[in-house]
């Protein structure tokens, strides 16, 4: 059998027909260049940008496999580089982080992680994703010495399932649950003794400083832990839903709509006006907003294991026990006494019981390929109340404004529902 970081020469012109290729290409968008793109029909644009993508993760493939080639080959001796991260920087014009960053992918691409790199030669991930995967993969074996044989493998194949679902940041958060896929009899302890240590460490290391710009501006720099930063998101989110502004998301001068961040900030600004006002703080606690913390009854008994916030973020059971009565926290416990969801006819509107648990169900909007989150969301009915329908959690799904605008007129929009519980919109032809 031939080494791999040997491989036996091709015959003929094989190794050319990749700079071929690569000329090609060039010569080929060179063609296309002045090419009037707003010709195109809206069909042309949409299967182009999915060919363009998977193209990009093809050809992503073939620069790290010759990336890996050339790092062997030291490509950058003759010129004195110290490392081919640092001739490519230099070549690229890249920082050399992020050139260091793609050898490294290179080499586990081509060392390890088969897999991985026949789906981005195909065209099923991108680079990110791939980088994912093996980040995540490679932290898995690293922290964990005694795996059962065959956990590479099988690691490797669930993330890679996972990636034909969620982009990268999610499979970034997924990649951290690795380990209970792999030894799911462990992990739940594991995790929380993880997630723990990095509560602790966060606690530590929160800081906020200010610095007066001289022109009635103030910066600021602050480092929180993430459970109080997913509050402090949830409630500038809360107060700048578009619902609850409606022509405020509007700049006045020019009439479009504002950037998100200045949103956020205006957000944070009516925060502190209206919600911390001195004469206004709450004696013995209380807060508008809630985070929901869901956990299992055992888990908040023993105060081992994990708990999830209604933002994605998972935290310890031991903070979860410590934030159980906290003001602006709602423990949703399982397995344990439930507040009552179905409140058949007798009520139009959800309740906020039940708005808590779609918002814990769907993360946010129920519409696929919308990312709005759970505070800017509305519950729909799927089966309208001036129809007869119920006020029941089963048939109701979290939808932002523009989506329950799509659901509200069937006459102009198909709505289909989703496996998953989801929905997809389509424009009626």
């Amino acid at each position: 059998m031939t080494d791999r970081h040997e491989p036996e020469a091709p015959s003929g012109d094989a190794p050319h027909r990749v700079l071929g290729l690569a000329r090609a290409l060039e010569a080929a968008f060179d063609r296309v260049r002045e090419t009037p793109t707003w010709a195109m029909s809206a069909d042309e644009q949409r299967e182009t940008l999915r060919v363009l993508h998977r193209v990009e993760s093809r050809l992503a493939d073939l620069q790290l496999r010759v990336l890996a080639a050339a790092d062997r080959n030291e490509v950058g001796a003759d010129s004195g580089a110290t490392s081919t991260g640092a001739w490519l920087a230099h070549e690229t014009r890249r920082t050399r982080a992020h050139c260091s960053r793609q050898v490294r992918l290179a080499l586990a691409l081509d060392d390890e992680f088969a897999a991985t790199r026949a789906a981005l030669a195909e065209g099923r991930i991108d680079r990110e994703q791939a980088g994912v995967v093996v980040d995540a993969v490679g932290r898995l074996t690293d922290e964990h010495d005694d795996l059962p044989e065959g956990t590479h493998a099988r690691a490797e194949s669930h993330l890679l399932d996972l990636a034909g679902e969620f982009d990268a940041a999610m499979l970034r958060r997924l990649g951290k649950r690795l380990f209970e896929v792999v030894c799911p009899e462990a992990a739940d302890q594991a995790e929380g003794e993880r997630l723990a240590r990095e509560e602790e460490l966060a606690r530590r290391r929160a800081y906020l400083s200010t610095h007066d710009n001289g022109d009635g501006t103030v910066d600021g720099r602050f480092r929180l832990p993430t459970l109080h930063a997913e509050i402090l998101k949830k409630a500038l989110q809360s107060l700048t839903s578009p619902r609850r502004l409606g022509e405020g998301r509007l700049d006045p001068a020019t009439g479009r709509k504002l950037d998100y961040r200045t949103l956020l900030g205006h957000g944070l600004m009516e925060l502190v006006e209206s919600h911390l006002a001195v004469d206004k703080l709450p004696t013995q606690g209380g807060s508008p907003f809630t985070i929901v913390v869901t956990i299992g009854l055992d888990q908040l008994l023993s105060g081992i294991g994990v708990a999830g916030l209604d933002t994605g973020t998972r935290i310890s059971a031991r903070e979860a026990r410590r934030l159980a009565c906290r003001a602006g926290l709602i423990p949703m416990v399982l397995d344990g006494d439930s507040v009552p969801l179905d409140l058949g006819r007798e009520r139009r509107l959800f309740s906020k019981a039940q708005r808590i648990a779609l918002a814990h169900r769907y993360g946010g909007c129920a519409a696929v390929n919308c990312d709005r989150p759970p505070a800017w969301t509305e519950a729909h009915h799927l089966d309208p109340w001036h129809q007869g329908g119920r006020t029941d959690l089963r048939r109701g799904i979290p939808l932002c404004p523009p989506h329950h605008h799509m659901a509200d007129h069937p006459d102009s929009w198909n709505m289909k529902r989703m496996p998953h519980g989801g929905v997809r919109f389509s424009r009626r032809q």
